[in-house]
């Protein structure tokens, strides 16, 4: 084998190694892209079918675990939630919602429900930490959003209540944790 052809293989698999680098960026972006472009029809029905049905409380946990995901520069699975619910939730629906949103899950450990209550005042309370850098944010959901959403539970069907949830004016308050 001479110098000439050496250097062809070694041209081949620098242009393999490009081509399959190529394709890992690319195909990871659209792995990203599709984890965050369903449609809020598909939204509904990922809910429905985890939560048992699609009441206002699950957008709100989408809402926030989308919201996480950008402030924090995430990808699914880099997040950790800890979820406490209010003292007159009737379920943590909305730990349902940012589950489905940041993909964080009781089955990895990365979605907790406490069994202490969020404090007064408010209907639930999730802490979402970046696993790799330890930045966290702080989610509060006041309480004097319940009413409003029970009442689009009962006026609205399951795609008008997660449209009026997307729409609301800052249905929760985000806070910044230190390290």
């Amino acid at each position: 084998m001479n110098a000439q052809q050496i250097g062809e293989i070694f041209a081949g698999a620098r242009t393999r190694a490009v081509v399959r680098w190529a394709s890992i960026v690319v195909f990871s972006a659209l792995a990203w892209t599709a984890a965050h472009a369903e449609t809020p029809e598909e939204w509904v029905r990922l809910g429905t079918r985890i939560h048992g049905g699609f009441g206002a409380f699950i957008p709100v946990g989408i809402r926030i675990g989308i919201d996480a995901l950008e402030r924090l520069q995430a990808r699914p699975r880099e997040l950790s939630v800890l979820y406490l619910d209010g003292e007159r939730t009737p379920c943590p629906c909305i730990a349902d919602g940012i589950m489905m949103a940041t993909t964080a899950s009781p089955g990895q450990g990365t979605l907790q429900i406490s069994a202490e209550k969020a404090p007064p005042g408010l209907m639930g309370l999730a802490i979402i930490r970046h696993r790799k850098t330890g930045r966290a944010l702080r989610y509060e959901i006041p309480a004097e959003l319940a009413p409003k959403l029970l009442e689009w539970n009962k006026t609205l069907d399951a795609l008008g209540r997660y449209d009026a949830v997307m729409k609301a004016a800052e249905p929760f308050r985000v806070i910044l944790l230190e390290n």
